[in-house]
């Protein structure tokens, strides 16, 4: 199947959202990461946007706000690090993965706390990578000779199973929910701002149709609604 064909039978599969974010700038990312990448994956991101397959599989994207779902972040760098670890406590489980640690480079979770990665062999040629997944980075692994388009076009039609997956999870038919977006500030990013007084919070939120108790905490919801209404003043 080829990318076109695959990301064609994707979307008949389980429709995309309407509105997606911008795609991410690719030619950072590569070089960010020291590789290219797959073809098909970054039509992909770019069509579908950040969100889950089926309330269980989200797949990694350069620049994610979240550093647990971001491929240029510290995580893929993480995981092959746990892997190493692991490999090197564990005498039995040697030979069990499927290719070195450095050939696998993360870009993708379940629900269920399962990794996808890429074998990244011919480092070269990204279009010929293949899929891994593994249990919570022990044994055992499943290997999949295909990109990772035609990896979702298989679980979502129900032809491909994976022992690692859920047997119900195709209960509710194949579908993707997009990422709730919001403008914020990332929790890792230095504040430029003084602190601000809840006080000033509450009379934010009370002008603009808000219910807030005049004390205790301030509901998250109006604190992210207050972060994404001023952070663009």
């Amino acid at each position: 199947m080829t990318d076109l064909a695959g990301l064609a039978a994707l979307t008949a599969l389980c429709p995309p959202p309407a509105v997606v974010p911008p795609a991410p700038d690719w030619p950072r990312a590569e070089v960010l990461l020291g590789m290219r990448l797959p073809r098909d994956y970054k039509e992909l991101v770019a069509v579908y946007g950040p969100g889950e397959f089926c309330d269980f599989l989200t797949l990694y994207r350069p620049g994610a706000l979240s550093e647990w779902v971001d491929l240029t972040g510290p995580m893929p760098a993480r995981l092959r690090a746990q892997l190493d670890a692991g490999r090197t406590a564990d005498t039995h489980r040697r030979g069990t993965l499927p290719c070195a640690t450095e050939d696998l480079l993360a870009m993708g979770v379940t629900g269920n706390g399962h990794y996808l990665f890429w074998d990244t062999r011919p480092r070269d040629a990204p279009d010929r990578w293949t899929v891994a997944v593994t249990e919570r980075l022990g044994a055992p692994w499943f290997t999949y000779s295909g990109s990772v388009t035609t990896f979702l076009v298989d679980v979502l039609r129900g032809t491909l199973h994976v022992p690692l997956f859920p047997r119900d999870l195709l209960a509710d038919g194949p579908a993707f929910t997009p990422s709730r977006l919001r403008s914020r500030v990332p929790v890792t990013a230095p504040s430029t701002r003084p602190p601000v007084d809840t006080s000033t919070i509450r009379t934010w939120a009370r002008a603009n149709g808000y219910d807030v108790p005049d004390r205790g905490r301030v509901p998250i919801a109006i604190l992210e609604a207050w972060v994404a209404a001023t952070h663009s003043e």
